[in-house]
């Protein structure tokens, strides 16, 4: 019971983040994207069993603009894997699926009203983009479900809110410290760009060059970015705010991976490319593995405060 009371909000992220790199590593071995499927369902139970357990403990974490945030982390997760059980729940998946969506649009409402109407730059983080370009991942999971008209206006919406919140978010973190347990956080920035891109890619039925190669230009940026910061957060104390070196790696790898094919299909390939993805992808196995077996020492460790 101590250890499921234990759970962090931010093991949302790391639950994401295992889902996609199922599927980024898919072309390499179903086994693999399986493994992964199933180490985020893990992680998935643990955090139902928290919100049926102790529901007023979770509701105190999302009166907090961090913990808030990184929960949207969760329907994201939820839309990913849902696409992992298709094959066996049909229908059930597609319900899954909407009602990820569903529960993303409320939490955008939610944060929306709770901490953007009286915005203080205080309590702005890169994980507002989990909120606002998050729900991109509908983009991304769409096609399995026939459901790319839905994807794009989730993806128009989602880049809009990129473009907005470069700014906000970039004031913040320029004008203001950021207290250590928040410190990796910056490394989010890697991920709406590059999640915009893989959102793109799977639900608009014809491509534009021009706004591919911008989205991926700026994706390597904040990449490059986000990769040094990663360096430097990694020498700090074990936090939840770990799960920041999850999904932001995993979906760039992804964009790297299907822009290459992308460019490839147009009749542009660029054959650097392959080398590229193929260290976006070692990176963001290590990092993703690290987090998962870090959370899980921090739920089920001996010495893990109660």
């Amino acid at each position: 019971m101590n250890a499921i009371k234990r759970v962090p909000v931010p093991a949302c992220g790391v639950m994401l983040g295992l889902a996609a790199l199922g599927n980024l590593l898919q072309s390499y071995s179903e086994g693999l994207r399986w493994a992964c499927g199933m180490a985020a369902a893990v992680l998935l139970a643990l955090i139902l069993l928290k919100l049926i357990l102790f529901p007023k403990a979770v509701g105190e974490d999302l009166k907090n603009p961090i913990m808030a945030s990184t929960a949207a982390a969760f329907p994201m997760g939820l839309m990913l894997l849902s696409v992992y059980v298709k094959p066996f729940l049909g229908g059930g998946a597609f319900a899954i699926w909407g009602l990820a969506v569903l529960l993303h649009v409320v939490l955008i409402l939610y944060f929306s009203a709770r901490f953007l109407v009286k915005l203080s730059l205080s309590k702005v983080f890169a994980s507002w983009y989990i909120v606002y370009v998050g729900i991109v991942a509908a983009a991304v999971s769409a096609p399995a479900y026939g459901q790319q008209a839905l994807g794009m206006a989730a993806f128009w919406f989602g880049f809009v809110c990129l473009l907005c919140l470069l700014v906000l978010v970039t004031v913040r973190y320029a004008k203001l410290p950021v207290p250590e347990p928040a410190k990796p956080l910056i490394c989010i920035y890697t991920a709406p760009a590059s999640l915009c891109v893989a959102g793109y890619l799977q639900s608009a039925e014809t491509k534009s060059l021009p706004l591919l190669l911008g989205m991926f230009a700026l994706a390597c940026v904040l990449y490059v970015f986000s990769l040094v910061k990663a360096a430097a957060c990694l020498r700090l104390p074990f936090y939840p705010s770990y799960a920041a070196f999850t999904f932001p790696f995993v979906i760039s790898a992804i964009a790297a991976k299907q822009t290459a094919a992308c460019l490839a299909n147009m009749g542009h390939p660029v054959p650097a490319l392959q080398y590229v993805v193929l260290a976006e992808t070692v990176i963001a196995a290590a990092l993703t593995v690290y987090a998962f077996v870090r959370f899980l020492g921090t739920i089920f460790g001996k010495n893990a405060n109660g």
